[in-house]
């Protein structure tokens, strides 16, 4: 399995600035694109990630190093976490809020609606008891209604969740392509941004991934020097205003006014927005 190049990975590693023997958080560590180009210039990484088959492949790829500490954990913990592994003040944080090409393809836990056999898990962690299945067959029609409208912004949220209440009076809704056929028979689509959309609002549901980002960037500046880089790439328009948001609320500054975006590639590189926050 080839390891993916993440998206923006030049203009990440640049806005952080990295100096030889500096400590940088790799909070979302994935498959390690951005950790070994940080190790390369002479950084050192603390390596973090909540999906413990990321962090076990990684220390199977990657030779022992002083300069590399790799821990199962949770970004919204990052000051702890920092703390327990000695690692800390530090020159930069990263957060890639993407989903690495291996959990989409090989994980088998439904993250992409083109996978159609697969259950519908969505857990980053197996610690979670919460699945999408267990969200879409118990929770009330106004708590799916405000999950799918709110992370999804679906202007027919409203209809989608009538039919899978309707669905599920009759049977339970457990593989992608249940889901996926509910979608398209009832809103009568084949848009495959709608689907995108509705998939990746039930995945953030699950992991609570919106409360985890605030948590986790208030607790960064615990950890950061001053002077020091917090870089985030969001791939959710909610997610970029939690980030302004965040900004505003602590008097902080950018590198620049507007995010960082690829103006080419694929439709997931073109939606990344890169933002460089200067503590």
């Amino acid at each position: 399995m080839s390891i993916h190049t993440p998206v923006l990975l030049k203009e990440t590693v640049d806005a952080l600035v990295i100096k030889k023997g500096g400590k940088y958080i790799d909070a979302t560590v994935g498959e390690g694109g951005h950790l070994m180009v940080i190790l390369k210039k002479g950084g050192k990484v603390l390596g973090i990630d909540c999906d413990e088959e990321q962090i076990e492949n990684l220390k199977l790829r990657i030779k022992a190093t002083n300069n590399l500490k790799l821990v199962v954990g949770n970004f919204k913990d990052i000051d702890e976490i920092a703390r327990k592994n000695n690692f800390f003040p530090v020159d930069g944080i990263l957060f890639d809020l993407g989903l690495s090409m291996r959990q989409i393809n090989y994980s088998g836990r439904g993250f992409s609606y083109k996978r159609l056999e697969e259950p519908l898990d969505m857990r980053l962690t197996d610690k979670s008891k919460i699945t999408a299945e267990k969200l879409i067959n118990s929770l009330p029609k106004e708590k799916l209604y405000e999950i799918l409208a709110k992370y999804s912004e679906e202007l027919n949220s409203w209809r989608l969740v009538e039919a899978i209440i309707r669905t599920r009076r009759l049977k339970k809704i457990k593989r992608v392509a249940d889901l996926v056929y509910i979608i398209r028979d009832n809103l009568k689509i084949n848009n495959e941004k709608v689907l995108a959309r509705v998939f990746q609002s039930l995945r953030i549901a699950v992991n609570n991934e919106f409360e985890n980002l605030k948590e986790g960037l208030e607790k960064s500046l615990k950890i950061i020097k001053k002077g020091g880089r917090i870089v985030v790439i969001s791939f959710h328009s909610l997610e970029d205003r939690m980030v302004k948001n965040f900004i505003k609320e602590n008097s902080l500054k950018t590198l620049e006014k507007k995010p960082i975006q690829k103006k080419e590639g694929k439709k997931f590189e073109r939606s990344a927005k890169l933002r460089v926050i200067v503590v």
